[in-house]
């Protein structure tokens, strides 16, 4: 960058607790005046759109995000591919009743169920179906229907605010350390319910339905579309749709004075061009190749219901922009610091696991039973861990995965020993509302199976907005719900973090390689299978 002297851009001194003071003021000079997050974003978000792992949105998006690492002067810029399944993407859908009148409906395809090939118009049957103790009930009464499986259930009240960022009592509320609880019998109740999808689906074809419909688990018209059965082998046999609460619950009343039908035209299409997907990575590299790397990542891939743009095209643009940042500042840093933006996370962070089981350590094979639930629902209680030659070569893992909201801090996982260090490196942004580590972890999303290795990994805090309340995977996720000066913010941090664990005299403390753990409670009664 013109006009700033070499020293200004030096690593710290020897023995220093972080960045060199006048680094961080010079990452914030580019992340906050010559700032490109939001730009990022919008071509991510409008010009791409939804990216469903595998569909051409997404190879879309794999071309873009590399082409761009690259015109910023990173190095290795590469794909790493994992075996997924099949692409499957919307080219158009709609969902009308057409008796007892006509009405259109909020609603939209499940994801990598098949096409109607055409309007399909049938009655609708309301048949609640939550487990196969179910099916016995409804045997004999679906064939040719559109039958409703959820049970309508009542609106609820709004009582929380839509829109929030937290407060200080909110943060102090999280800093409390959570034992662990290790219930192999409850993760299996929990891997069983997750089959049900493909047991119902078989079950109705079976009986001769035409399609299936489910309720929105939100009101206000929110939809979202989420499935399974991308692996190939697996696909579905039904059409099937995912209707708003509110017209859902139009529907269910109405069945219950009359006939009803619905007219279903979902014209989906599957991609089996190439059953890799893959993980986007990109490197500054490091100057002592004996130091390891560090590393930031966010999932690129979304669903499809909208754009994607808070989730999580706001992360991915956001580890983008913290690897402009410091490759505009020609950071010369001891270790490499490794960019990731990983696929298949909506279908149980499937990159990141193939990032950990190619790179980092392996778990024993899983109950073939359990397979198709992918690592996240199958694997926490395979052991022993076996770490790979690159195990302790990973020195911190940084993941956004929360939104748009600004950064207010970071979840230390259970890892003590890495708490005084990491409240260190945010002490110089307290005036942007980031100056809080607590004990509180958090899953869901890509830092999960480093963590359950014992490696330093850790997810930001970030201010919740309308995440959770409106566009986590709904039909309202675009860019109009992002918050481009939060964006800035958080690029802002996480690049100076990563210079931080990058220059860093000693590396982020460890937690122990987990072995095999006794039940929590060997008291307990398991509990009885619905």
């Amino acid at each position: 960058m013109a006009g700033v002297s070499a020293w200004v851009l030096g690593a710290a001194p020897a023995g220093a607790a972080g960045v060199e003071p006048q680094t961080i003021n010079a990452i914030a000079d580019q992340g906050f005046n010559h700032g490109e997050v939001g730009q990022t974003l919008e071509y991510l978000s409008d010009q791409i759109g939804g990216r469903m792992t595998n569909s051409p949105a997404m190879r879309k998006a794999e071309a873009y995000t590399q082409q761009q690492f690259k015109s910023w002067g990173l190095s290795n810029v590469r794909l790493q591919p994992f075996e997924f399944g099949r692409g499957w993407w919307i080219e158009a859908s709609s969902v009308r009743m057409v008796t007892p009148r006509p009405v259109m409906l909020r609603a939209i395809p499940i994801a990598w169920t098949p096409a109607t090939t055409g309007p399909v118009t049938a009655p609708v049957i309301v048949a609640p179906l939550r487990s196969p103790k179910d099916f016995a009930q409804w045997r004999g009464k679906l064939r040719g229907k559109i039958v409703l499986t959820s049970q309508p259930t009542p609106p609820r009240d709004a009582v929380n605010p839509a829109f929030r960022r937290l407060t200080d009592a909110d943060l102090s509320k999280m800093n409390s350390y959570q034992e662990p609880n290790y219930d192999p019998e409850s993760s299996e109740r929990s891997a069983e319910r997750r089959l049900f999808r493909a047991q119902l689906d078989a079950f109705l074809a079976e009986e001769g339905a035409v399609a299936s419909a489910s309720m929105s688990r939100d009101d206000d018209g929110k939809v979202h579309g989420e499935g399974s059965g991308y692996q190939v082998g697996q696909t579905p046999k039904l059409p099937s749709v995912e209707i708003a609460a509110e017209d859902y619950r139009r529907l269910a009343r109405l069945a219950k004075t009359g006939e009803v039908k619905l007219e279903i035209n979902s014209n989906v299409h599957f991609d089996d061009t190439n059953t890799k997907a893959n993980n986007v990575l990109a490197d500054i590299p490091g100057s002592d190749p004996k130091a390891g790397y560090v590393m930031a990542g966010a999932h690129l891939d979304s669903w499809v219901a909208a754009d994607g743009a808070t989730d999580n095209g706001a992360g991915s643009a956001v580890v983008m922009e913290a690897a402009r940042i410091l490759s505009a500042l020609h950071v010369k840093p001891k270790r490499t610091i490794r960019f990731a933006l990983w696929a298949g996370e909506e279908e149980g962070l499937l990159g990141s696991y193939a990032y950990v089981d190619q790179y980092l350590a392996h778990r024993p094979p899983v109950d073939p039973k359990y397979a198709s639930l992918g690592p996240y629902f199958a694997s926490d209680s395979a052991y022993p861990i076996t770490p790979l030659p690159g195990f302790n070569e990973l020195q911190g893992y940084f993941n956004l995965d929360n939104g748009s909201g600004k950064v207010r801090g970071i979840y230390a996982e259970g890892n003590f020993a890495a708490t005084p260090v990491l409240k260190d490196w945010l002490a110089p942004f307290a005036s942007l509302g980031a100056n809080t580590v607590v004990a509180e972890p958090t899953g869901s999303t890509d830092h999960v199976f480093m963590v359950k290795m014992g490696l330093p990994a850790f997810q930001f805090i970030q201010d919740p907005l309308d995440y959770g309340s409106t566009t986590h995977h709904t039909n309202l996720d675009t860019f109009d719900h992002v918050r481009v000066d939060d964006l800035r913010q958080a690029a802002v941090i996480m690049a100076t973090m990563l210079l931080d664990a990058a220059d860093s005299d000693k590396p982020l403390p460890r937690n122990v390689l987990p072995t095999q753990p006794k039940v929590t409670d060997s008291f307990k009664y398991p509990e009885p299978n619905p």
